[in-house]
Protein backbone atom coordinates (compact mmCIF):
# COMPACT_ATOMS: atom_id res chain seq x y z
CA UNK A 1 0.00 0.00 0.00
CA UNK A 2 2.57 2.25 1.00
CA UNK A 3 4.23 1.93 -2.83
CA UNK A 4 1.19 2.26 -4.53
CA UNK A 5 -0.21 5.42 -2.56
CA UNK A 6 3.54 7.08 -3.52
CA UNK A 7 3.00 6.09 -7.44
CA UNK A 8 -0.03 7.93 -7.24
CA UNK A 9 1.51 11.08 -5.84
CA UNK A 10 4.80 10.51 -8.01
CA UNK A 11 3.14 9.83 -11.56
CA UNK A 12 0.10 12.69 -10.91
CA UNK A 13 2.83 14.85 -10.31
CA UNK A 14 5.12 13.60 -13.84
CA UNK A 15 1.71 13.75 -15.41
CA UNK A 16 1.08 17.41 -14.57
CA UNK A 17 4.80 18.35 -15.81
CA UNK A 18 3.61 17.09 -19.33
CA UNK A 19 0.80 18.58 -19.48
CA UNK A 20 1.23 21.93 -19.64
CA UNK A 21 0.30 24.41 -22.53
CA UNK A 22 1.56 25.15 -25.93
CA UNK A 23 1.00 27.65 -28.60
CA UNK A 24 1.78 27.57 -32.08
CA UNK A 25 0.40 30.91 -32.69
CA UNK A 26 3.05 34.74 -31.82
CA UNK A 27 1.86 37.99 -32.53
CA UNK A 28 4.12 37.42 -35.50
CA UNK A 29 4.23 34.21 -36.71
CA UNK A 30 2.06 30.94 -37.01
CA UNK A 31 4.08 28.05 -36.42
CA UNK A 32 2.68 23.80 -37.79
CA UNK A 33 3.98 22.23 -34.83
CA UNK A 34 4.60 22.74 -30.79
CA UNK A 35 5.68 20.57 -28.03
CA UNK A 36 5.20 21.50 -23.76
CA UNK A 37 9.35 20.74 -22.99
CA UNK A 38 9.67 19.06 -19.49
CA UNK A 39 11.11 21.36 -17.27
CA UNK A 40 10.58 25.24 -16.62
CA UNK A 41 7.32 25.97 -18.17
CA UNK A 42 9.32 25.88 -20.96
CA UNK A 43 7.78 25.02 -25.10
CA UNK A 44 8.91 25.04 -28.43
CA UNK A 45 6.78 26.33 -31.31
CA UNK A 46 8.23 25.25 -34.86
CA UNK A 47 8.03 24.69 -38.61
CA UNK A 48 9.88 22.51 -40.92
CA UNK A 49 10.46 22.86 -44.66
CA UNK A 50 11.60 19.40 -46.06
CA UNK A 51 12.48 20.93 -49.46
CA UNK A 52 15.38 22.65 -47.99
CA UNK A 53 16.47 21.63 -45.16
CA UNK A 54 14.87 24.48 -42.96
CA UNK A 55 13.46 24.77 -39.38
CA UNK A 56 11.93 28.14 -38.11
CA UNK A 57 11.37 27.83 -34.51
CA UNK A 58 10.08 29.62 -31.36
CA UNK A 59 11.11 29.23 -28.04
CA UNK A 60 9.08 30.04 -24.99
CA UNK A 61 10.63 30.75 -21.52
CA UNK A 62 10.95 32.42 -18.34
CA UNK A 63 13.12 35.13 -16.71
CA UNK A 64 14.00 34.25 -13.13
CA UNK A 65 15.49 37.22 -12.14
CA UNK A 66 15.28 41.05 -13.40
CA UNK A 67 19.41 41.02 -14.18
CA UNK A 68 18.85 37.34 -15.45
CA UNK A 69 19.60 35.00 -18.64
CA UNK A 70 16.70 32.79 -20.66
CA UNK A 71 19.07 30.29 -23.46
CA UNK A 72 18.22 28.05 -26.03
CA UNK A 73 20.07 25.72 -28.28
CA UNK A 74 20.85 22.82 -30.74
CA UNK A 75 23.76 20.25 -29.44
CA UNK A 76 24.75 18.84 -32.87
CA UNK A 77 25.88 15.77 -31.53
CA UNK A 78 24.37 14.53 -28.48
CA UNK A 79 21.71 15.53 -25.65
CA UNK A 80 23.75 17.20 -23.21
CA UNK A 81 24.44 20.79 -22.46
CA UNK A 82 28.20 20.88 -23.31
CA UNK A 83 28.58 21.20 -27.43
CA UNK A 84 25.54 22.98 -27.75
CA UNK A 85 25.23 25.51 -30.01
CA UNK A 86 23.15 28.50 -27.97
CA UNK A 87 21.28 31.96 -28.28
CA UNK A 88 20.95 33.79 -25.08
CA UNK A 89 18.92 36.46 -24.17
CA UNK A 90 19.09 38.68 -21.82
CA UNK A 91 18.70 42.55 -20.60
CA UNK A 92 21.73 44.77 -21.84
CA UNK A 93 24.09 46.14 -19.37
CA UNK A 94 24.29 49.46 -21.17
CA UNK A 95 20.88 50.49 -22.34
CA UNK A 96 18.66 47.45 -20.27
CA UNK A 97 17.24 46.30 -23.78
CA UNK A 98 17.04 43.14 -24.38
CA UNK A 99 19.51 41.11 -26.70
CA UNK A 100 20.32 38.12 -27.86
CA UNK A 101 23.81 36.80 -28.47
CA UNK A 102 25.20 33.32 -29.61
CA UNK A 103 27.31 31.01 -27.38
CA UNK A 104 29.11 27.66 -28.00
CA UNK A 105 29.15 25.81 -24.65
CA UNK A 106 32.42 23.95 -24.86
CA UNK A 107 33.66 21.65 -21.71
CA UNK A 108 35.39 24.97 -20.08
CA UNK A 109 32.15 26.14 -19.43
CA UNK A 110 31.02 23.25 -17.95
CA UNK A 111 33.98 23.74 -15.46
CA UNK A 112 33.69 27.55 -15.00
CA UNK A 113 37.38 27.89 -15.87
CA UNK A 114 36.39 31.07 -17.66
CA UNK A 115 33.64 33.77 -18.38
CA UNK A 116 31.01 32.34 -21.29
CA UNK A 117 32.40 35.22 -24.10
CA UNK A 118 29.69 35.55 -27.69
CA UNK A 119 31.14 34.06 -30.81
CA UNK A 120 29.55 33.47 -33.94
CA UNK A 121 28.18 29.61 -34.00
CA UNK A 122 29.38 27.23 -36.40
CA UNK A 123 25.94 25.85 -37.36
CA UNK A 124 23.92 27.27 -40.30
CA UNK A 125 21.93 29.94 -38.60
CA UNK A 126 20.34 31.91 -41.26
CA UNK A 127 18.26 34.55 -38.74
CA UNK A 128 17.79 35.14 -34.87
CA UNK A 129 15.66 37.71 -32.84
CA UNK A 130 13.87 37.77 -29.10
CA UNK A 131 10.98 39.46 -27.91
CA UNK A 132 9.25 39.84 -24.47
CA UNK A 133 5.72 38.72 -24.51
CA UNK A 134 3.77 41.82 -24.32
CA UNK A 135 5.18 43.86 -27.08
CA UNK A 136 6.87 47.50 -26.34
CA UNK A 137 5.90 48.07 -22.99
CA UNK A 138 6.84 44.42 -21.73
CA UNK A 139 9.89 44.54 -19.32
CA UNK A 140 12.31 41.95 -17.80
CA UNK A 141 11.21 40.35 -14.44
CA UNK A 142 10.58 37.68 -12.32
CA UNK A 143 8.43 35.42 -14.36
CA UNK A 144 8.55 37.44 -17.59
CA UNK A 145 7.97 35.77 -20.91
CA UNK A 146 10.87 35.95 -23.89
CA UNK A 147 10.53 34.40 -27.18
CA UNK A 148 13.46 32.95 -29.11
CA UNK A 149 12.81 32.75 -33.15
CA UNK A 150 15.69 31.06 -35.10
CA UNK A 151 15.84 30.20 -38.77
CA UNK A 152 18.39 27.19 -39.45
CA UNK A 153 19.94 25.21 -42.14
CA UNK A 154 19.63 21.56 -40.82
CA UNK A 155 21.84 18.95 -42.44
CA UNK A 156 19.98 17.09 -45.20
CA UNK A 157 18.13 13.99 -43.98
CA UNK A 158 18.72 14.50 -40.18
CA UNK A 159 15.31 15.56 -38.31
CA UNK A 160 15.91 14.41 -35.03
CA UNK A 161 16.99 16.91 -33.12
CA UNK A 162 18.74 17.59 -29.38
CA UNK A 163 17.41 20.79 -27.86
CA UNK A 164 18.87 22.45 -24.69
CA UNK A 165 17.67 25.50 -22.82
CA UNK A 166 17.80 26.99 -19.00
CA UNK A 167 18.21 30.13 -17.50
CA UNK A 168 20.11 31.89 -14.99
CA UNK A 169 20.54 34.36 -11.83
CA UNK A 170 22.11 37.16 -13.46
CA UNK A 171 24.86 37.79 -16.39
CA UNK A 172 28.46 39.59 -15.68
CA UNK A 173 28.93 42.00 -18.64
CA UNK A 174 28.16 39.99 -21.62
CA UNK A 175 28.63 36.66 -19.74
CA UNK A 176 26.11 34.17 -18.75
CA UNK A 177 26.48 33.22 -15.04
CA UNK A 178 25.83 29.41 -14.12
CA UNK A 179 22.46 28.47 -13.97
CA UNK A 180 20.68 26.60 -11.05
CA UNK A 181 21.81 23.24 -10.66
CA UNK A 182 18.06 21.79 -9.17
CA UNK A 183 17.04 17.86 -10.79
CA UNK A 184 15.00 20.59 -13.05
CA UNK A 185 17.57 22.75 -14.42
CA UNK A 186 20.01 20.12 -15.14
CA UNK A 187 17.22 18.21 -17.02
CA UNK A 188 16.51 20.78 -19.63
CA UNK A 189 17.50 18.31 -22.31
CA UNK A 190 14.67 16.77 -24.78
CA UNK A 191 15.22 15.27 -28.17
CA UNK A 192 12.32 14.97 -30.95
CA UNK A 193 11.74 14.68 -34.22
CA UNK A 194 11.19 18.00 -36.21
CA UNK A 195 9.67 16.06 -39.26
CA UNK A 196 7.20 14.33 -37.29
CA UNK A 197 7.07 15.91 -34.00
CA UNK A 198 7.19 12.59 -32.23
CA UNK A 199 9.80 12.56 -28.84
CA UNK A 200 12.23 10.38 -28.51
CA UNK A 201 12.66 7.57 -25.79
CA UNK A 202 15.79 7.69 -23.64
CA UNK A 203 14.01 10.97 -21.75
CA UNK A 204 10.73 9.38 -20.75
CA UNK A 205 12.74 6.33 -19.85
CA UNK A 206 14.85 8.55 -17.42
CA UNK A 207 11.78 10.07 -16.04
CA UNK A 208 10.34 6.67 -15.64
CA UNK A 209 13.23 5.50 -14.31
CA UNK A 210 13.35 8.46 -11.57
CA UNK A 211 9.98 7.59 -10.55
CA UNK A 212 10.63 4.52 -10.09
CA UNK A 213 13.88 5.05 -8.06
CA UNK A 214 12.38 7.40 -5.85
CA UNK A 215 9.07 5.52 -4.96
CA UNK A 216 11.24 1.97 -4.26
CA UNK A 217 13.64 3.77 -2.21
CA UNK A 218 11.35 6.34 0.19
CA UNK A 219 9.51 3.23 0.98
CA UNK A 220 12.35 0.66 2.01
CA UNK A 221 15.00 3.21 2.98
CA UNK A 222 13.07 5.86 4.06
CA UNK A 223 10.00 3.56 5.92
CA UNK A 224 10.47 0.10 6.23
CA UNK A 225 13.81 0.21 7.38
CA UNK A 226 12.51 2.38 10.44
CA UNK A 227 9.84 0.08 11.11
CA UNK A 228 11.68 -2.26 11.43
CA UNK A 229 13.83 -1.00 13.94
CA UNK A 230 11.07 -0.39 15.28
CA UNK A 231 10.03 -3.68 15.73
CA UNK A 232 13.33 -5.01 17.40
CA UNK A 233 13.51 -2.05 20.01
CA UNK A 234 10.36 -2.19 21.53
CA UNK A 235 8.11 -6.32 20.48
CA UNK A 236 11.53 -7.93 21.60
CA UNK A 237 10.36 -6.86 25.35
CA UNK A 238 6.88 -8.28 24.86
CA UNK A 239 7.65 -11.50 26.86
CA UNK A 240 4.22 -13.37 25.25
CA UNK A 241 5.47 -12.89 21.75
CA UNK A 242 8.33 -14.83 22.48
CA UNK A 243 11.25 -15.44 19.17
CA UNK A 244 8.70 -14.01 16.60
CA UNK A 245 9.56 -10.80 17.07
CA UNK A 246 12.61 -11.61 15.83
CA UNK A 247 11.02 -13.02 12.64
CA UNK A 248 9.23 -10.14 12.42
CA UNK A 249 12.22 -7.77 12.22
CA UNK A 250 14.44 -10.11 10.68
CA UNK A 251 11.56 -10.24 7.64
CA UNK A 252 11.17 -6.55 7.51
CA UNK A 253 14.61 -5.41 7.36
CA UNK A 254 15.91 -7.68 5.17
CA UNK A 255 12.80 -7.07 2.52
CA UNK A 256 14.01 -2.68 3.56
CA UNK A 257 17.55 -4.11 2.10
CA UNK A 258 16.48 -6.30 -0.93
CA UNK A 259 13.70 -3.74 -2.35
CA UNK A 260 16.57 -0.65 -1.56
CA UNK A 261 19.15 -2.60 -3.29
CA UNK A 262 17.00 -2.74 -6.16
CA UNK A 263 16.69 1.57 -5.75
CA UNK A 264 20.41 1.76 -5.19
CA UNK A 265 20.89 0.04 -8.70
CA UNK A 266 18.45 1.99 -10.43
CA UNK A 267 19.89 4.88 -9.13
CA UNK A 268 23.54 3.59 -10.54
CA UNK A 269 21.92 3.44 -13.85
CA UNK A 270 20.58 6.90 -14.18
CA UNK A 271 23.78 7.85 -13.12
CA UNK A 272 25.11 6.24 -16.40
CA UNK A 273 22.30 8.17 -18.19
CA UNK A 274 22.94 11.26 -17.25
CA UNK A 275 26.45 11.99 -18.29
CA UNK A 276 27.55 15.74 -17.00
CA UNK A 277 24.75 15.48 -14.29
CA UNK A 278 25.89 14.68 -10.69
CA UNK A 279 25.04 15.27 -7.41
CA UNK A 280 27.22 14.56 -5.60
CA UNK A 281 26.05 14.93 -1.80
CA UNK A 282 22.73 12.35 -2.45
CA UNK A 283 24.96 9.80 -4.13
CA UNK A 284 27.25 9.88 -1.22
CA UNK A 285 24.99 9.09 1.58
CA UNK A 286 23.33 6.76 -1.02
CA UNK A 287 26.69 4.70 -1.26
CA UNK A 288 27.13 5.19 2.72
CA UNK A 289 23.80 4.04 3.72
CA UNK A 290 24.16 1.37 0.89
CA UNK A 291 27.24 -0.12 2.23
CA UNK A 292 26.00 0.18 5.90
CA UNK A 293 22.79 -2.00 4.94
CA UNK A 294 25.16 -4.38 3.00
CA UNK A 295 27.15 -4.69 6.30
CA UNK A 296 23.82 -5.18 8.86
CA UNK A 297 22.69 -7.83 6.87
CA UNK A 298 25.86 -9.73 6.45
CA UNK A 299 26.21 -9.58 10.38
CA UNK A 300 23.48 -11.93 10.83
CA UNK A 301 25.46 -14.70 9.12
CA UNK A 302 28.04 -14.38 12.47
CA UNK A 303 25.59 -13.86 14.94
CA UNK A 304 26.89 -15.68 18.07
CA UNK A 305 24.92 -17.14 20.54
CA UNK A 306 23.29 -15.65 23.36
CA UNK A 307 25.44 -17.64 25.81
CA UNK A 308 29.11 -16.71 23.57
CA UNK A 309 31.52 -13.70 25.07
CA UNK A 310 31.50 -11.89 22.04
CA UNK A 311 27.51 -11.48 21.83
CA UNK A 312 27.45 -7.97 23.67
CA UNK A 313 30.63 -6.46 21.04
CA UNK A 314 28.38 -8.01 18.25
CA UNK A 315 25.43 -6.22 20.11
CA UNK A 316 26.69 -2.97 19.86
CA UNK A 317 28.13 -3.09 16.60
CA UNK A 318 24.59 -4.39 15.30
CA UNK A 319 23.00 -1.19 17.29
CA UNK A 320 25.46 1.26 15.77
CA UNK A 321 25.34 0.26 12.38
CA UNK A 322 21.42 -0.04 12.42
CA UNK A 323 20.51 3.32 13.64
CA UNK A 324 23.39 4.93 11.10
CA UNK A 325 22.26 3.55 8.66
CA UNK A 326 18.45 4.39 9.44
CA UNK A 327 19.57 8.08 9.69
CA UNK A 328 21.50 8.40 6.75
CA UNK A 329 18.46 6.21 4.75
CA UNK A 330 15.92 9.11 5.88
CA UNK A 331 18.33 12.04 5.00
CA UNK A 332 19.41 10.84 2.04
CA UNK A 333 15.22 9.94 0.81
CA UNK A 334 15.04 13.60 1.67
CA UNK A 335 17.88 14.77 -0.46
CA UNK A 336 16.43 12.88 -2.99
CA UNK A 337 13.30 14.79 -3.11
CA UNK A 338 15.31 18.09 -3.49
CA UNK A 339 17.54 16.51 -6.26
CA UNK A 340 14.61 15.70 -8.28
CA UNK A 341 12.48 19.02 -7.83
CA UNK A 342 9.70 17.70 -5.22
CA UNK A 343 11.09 19.60 -2.26
CA UNK A 344 7.23 20.90 -1.89
CA UNK A 345 5.70 18.18 -3.44
CA UNK A 346 2.39 16.38 -2.26
CA UNK A 347 4.39 13.66 -2.27
CA UNK A 348 7.26 14.88 0.21
CA UNK A 349 4.23 16.10 2.52
CA UNK A 350 2.80 12.80 2.25
CA UNK A 351 6.16 10.62 3.45
CA UNK A 352 7.06 13.11 6.18
CA UNK A 353 3.04 12.40 7.59
CA UNK A 354 4.28 8.87 7.57
CA UNK A 355 7.66 9.57 8.77
CA UNK A 356 6.17 11.88 12.06
CA UNK A 357 3.87 9.26 12.45
CA UNK A 358 6.14 6.57 13.18
CA UNK A 359 8.40 8.82 15.18
CA UNK A 360 4.83 9.78 17.50
CA UNK A 361 4.39 5.57 17.78
CA UNK A 362 7.75 5.47 18.81
CA UNK A 363 7.78 8.45 21.25
CA UNK A 364 4.28 6.95 22.27
CA UNK A 365 5.94 3.74 23.01
CA UNK A 366 9.35 4.78 24.57
CA UNK A 367 7.42 6.99 27.14
CA UNK A 368 4.82 3.64 27.92
CA UNK A 369 7.89 1.43 28.55
CA UNK A 370 9.46 4.17 30.76
CA UNK A 371 6.35 3.96 32.97
CA UNK A 372 6.75 0.31 32.87
CA UNK A 373 10.24 0.21 33.81
CA UNK A 374 9.84 2.85 37.03
CA UNK A 375 6.57 0.40 37.71
CA UNK A 376 8.66 -2.55 38.17
CA UNK A 377 11.66 -1.17 39.75
CA UNK A 378 9.10 0.28 42.37
CA UNK A 379 7.70 -3.58 42.52
CA UNK A 380 11.29 -4.66 42.97
CA UNK A 381 12.05 -2.16 45.52
CA UNK A 382 8.73 -3.14 47.43
CA UNK A 383 9.30 -7.14 47.23
CA UNK A 384 13.45 -6.80 48.40
CA UNK A 385 11.33 -5.38 51.35
CA UNK A 386 8.37 -7.53 52.09
CA UNK A 387 5.61 -5.19 51.17
CA UNK A 388 4.75 -7.30 48.53
CA UNK A 389 5.19 -11.11 48.00
CA UNK A 390 6.95 -12.77 45.15
CA UNK A 391 4.29 -14.16 43.51
CA UNK A 392 2.54 -10.75 42.62
CA UNK A 393 3.45 -9.99 39.16
CA UNK A 394 4.54 -6.84 37.50
CA UNK A 395 4.22 -6.05 33.53
CA UNK A 396 4.57 -8.23 30.56
CA UNK A 397 6.88 -6.17 29.16
CA UNK A 398 11.02 -6.68 30.63
CA UNK A 399 12.90 -3.83 32.17
CA UNK A 400 15.65 -4.95 29.77
CA UNK A 401 15.03 -2.19 27.33
CA UNK A 402 16.84 0.52 29.69
CA UNK A 403 19.44 -1.97 30.39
Amino acid sequence: MIFLFFLFLFSSHLNTAFSAHCSTTTATKTFQKCITLPTQQASIAWTFHPHNATLDLCFFGTFISPSGWVGWGINPTSPEMTGARALVAFPDPNSGQLVLLPYILDPTVKLQKSPLLSRPLDIHLISSSATLYGGKMATINNGATVQIYATVKLVPNKTEIHHVWNRGLYVQGYSPTIHPTTSNDLSSIATFDVLSGAAATPHNNINILKLVHGIINAGSWGLLLPMGAVTARYLRHIQALGPTWFYVHSGIQLSAFILGTVGFAIGIRLGEMSPGVTYGLHRKIGFAAFCLGALQTLALLFRPKTTHKFRKYWKSYHHFVGYACVVLGVVNVLQGFEVMGESRSYAKLSYCLCLSTLIGVCIALEVNSWVIFCRKSKEDKMRREGLISGSDKGSGIHSGIHS
